[in-house]
């Protein structure tokens, strides 16, 4: 029933019972009591419905809720006092109680949180802020892509029309130049085609999902200026969330090593930790990598956070620098 139709039903039990009283010889006002009765679980709704819209989740919410019921009782006492011809005013010791237990109430919210709680919030948080990094993420790579075919696929593709357009008009006139055209056509579609698996590369790599994190990254550093060796393999059927940031956050510490670290020698080692995904990233080079002075590692530590991974990079000056990629693996 909708609170229209109980808001009705209460007015018609309240007029119903106030004609029952006056054809009944009046005498004491008892319908008072059916009022009472009536109003008290309106009130009370209204009253819980906005301490709980008016105050955060957490501490704060809990404290509100209480004072709406402390309040409401107060009030029904004091109204069962007005409506049963006051004397002793009994009320003030459920008052007195009520402002005790609020009062506690409001001394346990001010209290700082303890470590779990800190810990939930936090949680919170990092969710809250890698949720919004990995929809900007999104946002930027559908951009990315929708520029990527556009100039590259797209334009290829209208070429290639525009070129079998040509050919088919001199085919019988000039059949020598549309033979030519049509292989410049040929040629136009195998460009088109690998303008397309690039894109595809981009977003998943075909080697990941056919030969899983351990050949991909094998076959990733296949093609570095830096000699890279590999060690360990991956635990086997991992989710494909956690391959893809696992094999996109190795590529770019790969990459930040080949750009910045003026190193001779990399190596990649998986981990042996049934619980976690473990991946260490190490290099010879000049160190003094900080994920708060550029956007690479704060890119990766910012894709792993979706995965609830983390990353933590040693890297004194001088060299050698070591980052470790940590993603929890769910439980079996």
């Amino acid at each position: 029933m909708t609170r229209k139709v109980l808001a009705g039903v209460a007015v018609a039990s309240c007029v119903a019972v106030t004609l029952v009283w006056a054809l009944t010889g009046r005498g004491e006002f008892w319908p008072r009591w059916v009022y009472f009765g009536m109003v008290v679980p309106v009130a009370g709704t209204y009253v819980f419905r906005r301490a709980l819209r008016s105050a955060p989740p957490g501490r704060r919410r809990w404290l509100a809720v209480d004072a709406a019921f402390c309040v409401t009782l107060a009030a029904v006492d004091l109204t069962v006092y007005v409506l049963s011809g006051g004397g002793y005013f009994w009320p003030m010791w459920t008052i007195l109680g009520l402002s005790v237990i609020l009062g506690l109430h409001a001394w346990v919210a001010s209290r700082p949180p303890g470590k779990r709680e800190r810990e939930l919030l936090a949680r919170v948080s990092t969710l809250s802020r890698s949720r919004s990094d990995a929809l900007d993420r999104q946002a930027a790579e559908l951009k990315r892509v929708e520029r990527d075919l556009h100039d590259g696929a797209q334009a290829r593709m209208v070429s290639l029309a525009l070129t079998l357009g040509l050919a088919g008009d001199l085919l019988r006139r000039d059949p020598d130049r549309a033979a030519g055209l049509l292989e410049e056509a040929r040629s136009t579609a195998r460009s088109a085609l690998d303008d397309l698996r690039t894109v595809m590369h981009s977003i998943h790599p075909p080697v990941l999902a056919d030969r899983g994190l351990g050949d991909a990254v094998r076959a990733l550093v296949l093609d570095l200026a830096v000699p890279v060796a590999v060690a360990g393999e991956p635990p086997a059927r991992l989710p494909a969330a956690t391959e893809t940031a696992a094999y996109f956050a190795v590529a770019e510490c790969l990459s930040n090593i080949v750009k910045h670290a003026s190193a001779t020698a990399a190596a990649v080692a998986f981990g042996d930790d049934h619980d976690a995904l473990r991946i260490a990233v190490s290099d010879n080079g000049k160190g003094g990598a900080d994920p708060a002075g550029g956007s690479g590692l704060r890119g990766i530590a910012d894709r792993l956070e979706a995965v609830d991974g983390v990353l933590e990079v040693v890297s004194p000056a001088g060299g050698p620098t070591r980052v470790t990629i940590a993603i929890p693996l769910p439980r079996s």
